[in-house]
């Protein structure tokens, strides 16, 4: 089967190895750009210099990618406010039509010749353990890759990405929680080709740590702890989910047991429209509640943390009301939405409600005196417990879910903010009329993959 996944994944690596007019042409893309940011730099009170960063300095871009990471050092002596001074400085002469977007500072993105061009300023620190901003690790990665990855390991880094792409676990952004570009290359080179990674993650127990550098001096809680060669106290798949690190495995198994190209395609679901969500749901007898207002105007490392913690606050709300969550999603456009299904919708008016041993006086005694003046069953003797039947809160979901209640639960500020301008509570079939924005994010709800 090994000369199988072999043959697979060579015609993958000829397919996604980028040619040389795609290299000829980045090349000089590139060096236009770092000619720019040198003549902005000499303009500047104080030395600097860029660096190319990212996969396409390492030689690990797959095809048709077009993404260009440029650093602009600074001492590191020079104070933030001067750092983010000069540095939009250099990045809006070098992309004069870019715009400013925030990471831990602000930097200038823009495109140039249908590329997508990141200028970004960091601190030219000694190593990457004195930094004082996250970004100044970055030129640390790609020197000490530089130096370990040659073309044929590249080509297996380039293949793992594919490979990542189109499972969908690609991407370290806050959505995604996935593998990486730095992770990836660091896995390859650990497992000293793509092959060998697939066979050993397809066996993995979780917890799994790797240590590159053998210098790690902090432990972590995740699922796959790999330390950073450039920072002993950093683990690198800290934002990989076990979600999609359980997903990397199970396609992991799929390929060396049947390999296949169609591993490596990417593919998006169709979008479902009302009819078949709504009779989807009618199939199985749930009742789909959603929450939908209007999206927060963050950027997705804002937005999707707010929403997933959003979710879990609304999710624990209703589960302990008995209203039993079987399965909730996110969703976000221009329009964002917290979908949950339930396999109880509605509950009896009145619920029981236990109260303190008799025998623990005290506690007994003040239970006791509060519902025998309350409107309520009891209390009574049940085992050697106070007992009482009272009203429920909210017997149904939407009741719950429409009530000023629903503003005491986690959520995230944003959200919050949101909900208190205005949002709408969709209850069964009208659930389905989400289809209309989120057809495709339905589509993979009613037919989930690994």
């Amino acid at each position: 089967m090994s000369d199988e996944v072999d043959a697979v994944v060579e015609r993958v690596r000829e397919r996604v190895t980028p040619g040389d007019d795609e290299r000829a042409a980045l090349q000089a893309i590139a060096d236009r750009l770092t000619e720019r940011a040198e003549d902005a730099i000499a303009s500047l009170p104080v030395d600097a210099h860029v660096v190319r960063v990212g996969s396409t300095a390492r030689g690990t871009w797959t095809a048709g990618d077009r993404d260009l990471d440029l650093f602009v050092c600074f001492p590191p002596e020079l104070d933030r406010e001067e750092l983010e001074e000069y540095g939009l400085s250099v990045g809006h002469a070098v992309l004069p039509a870019g715009h400013e977007e925030y990471a831990e500072h602000p930097y200038v993105k823009g495109t140039v010749d249908g590329y997508d061009v990141d200028l970004v300023p960091c601190y030219d620190v000694a190593d990457a353990a004195a930094i004082q901003s996250a970004v100044d690790r970055t030129p640390f990665h790609t020197r000490y890759l530089a130096e370990r990855l040659d073309e044929t390991l590249a080509a297996d880094v380039r293949v793992c990405k594919q490979f990542m792409k189109a499972i969908g676990v690609y991407g370290s952004d806050l959505r995604t929680e996935g593998f990486s570009g730095y992770l990836t290359e660091l896995l390859v080179l650990e497992h000293d080709g793509f092959r060998p990674l697939v066979e050993a993650a397809a066996a993995w127990t979780p917890p799994v740590a790797f240590d590159p550098a053998d210098h790690g001096r902090e432990s972590f809680d995740d699922p796959l702890v790999v330390i950073d060669p450039t920072d002993p106290e950093r683990n690198v798949a800290a934002v990989l989910s076990a979600t999609q690190l359980a997903t990397f495995q199970h396609y992991a198994r799929e390929l060396v047991a049947e390999p296949r190209a169609d591993l490596f395609e990417p593919s998006e679901s169709e979008p479902v429209d009302a009819e078949t969500v709504r009779a989807w749901f009618e199939r199985r007898g749930t009742t789909p509640v959603a929450v939908r207002f209007d999206a927060p105007d963050l950027v997705d490392d804002q937005l999707w943390p707010q929403l997933e913690r959003s979710l879990s606050g609304v999710t624990d709300a209703l589960n302990r009301r008995g209203f039993d969550v079987l399965r909730s999603a996110a969703f976000a456009d221009e329009t964002a939405v917290l979908l949950a299904e339930l396999e109880v919708a509605e509950r009896p008016t009145v619920e029981r409600h236990e109260g303190p041993p008799v025998h623990v006086r005290d506690h007994a005694e003040g239970f006791y005196e509060k519902y025998a003046a309350a409107d309520a069953t009891g209390p009574y003797v049940d085992g050697d417990r106070y007992v009482v039947e009272r009203d429920r809160e909210f017997a149904t979901a939407s009741a719950f879910l429409r009530s000023d209640a629903l503003s005491n639960v986690a959520l995230g500020t944003h959200v919050a903010s949101a909900l208190e301008a205005e949002y709408e509570v969709l209850v069964g079939e009208a659930v389905a009329s989400l289809a209309g924005e989120f057809g495709v994010e339905l589509a993979d709800y009613v037919d989930p993959k690994p």
